[in-house]
C-alpha cells in the first residue's frame, strides 16, 4: 500500500494545483517536482497530495487543519508557511504578529500530532529576495526591510517549534542567499517571494534531503 505525502502552505505550495477530486495535478511548483522525482525513483510507493492555498496565513492553515491534514491522514507532511502573515500586514493590515503566529502554528503542529501520531512532519522556513513585491516604495520606504525582518522571524520561530516537537527544518533563506551568489534574487524568486522555476529545483533538492531523514 502507498504512502501519502501532503504538501501544505500558500502559493508557493499551491501553484495552481488541481481543487478537482480525483485530479491529482501537484500545481506547476516544487511539490510537481517533488513527485516526479520521487515518483520515478520509487513507483507506486508513494501518493502526493497538495493543499497548498494562495493567500495563506498560519491561522488560514490552522483553519483547514480537519479537512486538509487530518482528514487526509497522510503519512508525511511538508509545511512552508510565514511570508503573507507579514506581506498582509505591509499591504493591507492583515497580517499576523510573531507571537500569535508561533501560538497559532504551535497548536497546529500539536492537534495534528495528537490525531496523527504516526505522522512524519518537516517544516521548511519562509524566505524572502528583493524583487519587485518587496523593494521599498514612496508609500512604504521601509517595505523590504519590514518584509526581510518579518521573514527572518518567522523561519526563526519555526525552527524552534521544529526543535521543540523534534521535526526537520529546511533553511530555505540560507538556500536562496547562497543560490544569489551565483545569480541575480530575480533569477530565483522574480517578485521577491515566489520562485521560478529554477528556484522551485531548488525547494525541491531541499525537500529531498529533508525527506531522507524521515522516511
Amino acid at each position: 500500500m502507498s504512502k501519502t505525502i501532503l504538501f501544505q502552505g500558500d502559493s508557493i505550495t499551491d501553484c495552481s494545483r488541481s481543487r478537482d477530486i480525483g485530479n491529482d495535478y501537484a500545481g506547476s511548483g516544487y511539490a510537481q517536482l517533488v513527485k516526479a522525482a520521487l515518483g520515478c525513483e520509487a513507483p507506486g510507493e508513494y501518493t502526493f497530495i497538495n493543499r497548498g492555498v494562495s493567500g495563506d496565513r498560519i491561522v488560514d492553515v490552522y483553519a483547514r487543519i480537519k479537512l486538509d491534514i487530518i482528514n487526509l491522514a497522510p503519512d508525511y507532511m511538508s509545511l512552508l508557511i510565514g511570508i503573507n502573515d507579514v506581506w498582509h500586514e505591509i499591504s493591507r493590515q492583515n497580517g499576523v504578529a510573531p507571537e500569535k503566529f508561533e501560538k497559532i502554528y504551535d497548536m497546529l503542529l500539536t492537534e495534528i500530532k495528537e490525531a496523527l501520531p504516526n505522522i512524519k512532519i518537516m517544516l521548511l522556513g519562509a524566505y524572502v529576495l528583493k524583487g519587485t513585491a518587496t523593494e521599498n516604495t514612496d508609500e512604504i520606504p521601509d517595505r523590504w526591510e519590514r518584509f526581510k525582518t518579518g521573514a527572518e522571524t518567522n523561519a526563526a520561530i519555526a525552527k524552534r517549534l521544529a526543535e521543540k516537537h523534534s521535526l526537520p527544518f529546511i533553511p530555505l533563506q540560507e538556500v536562496f542567499d547562497k543560490a544569489c551568489e551565483k545569480a541575480d534574487p530575480s533569477y530565483w524568486a522574480g517578485d521577491g517571494v515566489h520562485p521560478t522555476p529554477m528556484g522551485h529545483e531548488l525547494i525541491k533538492r531541499e525537500w529531498l534531503k529533508g525527506f531522507e531523514s524521515i522516511k
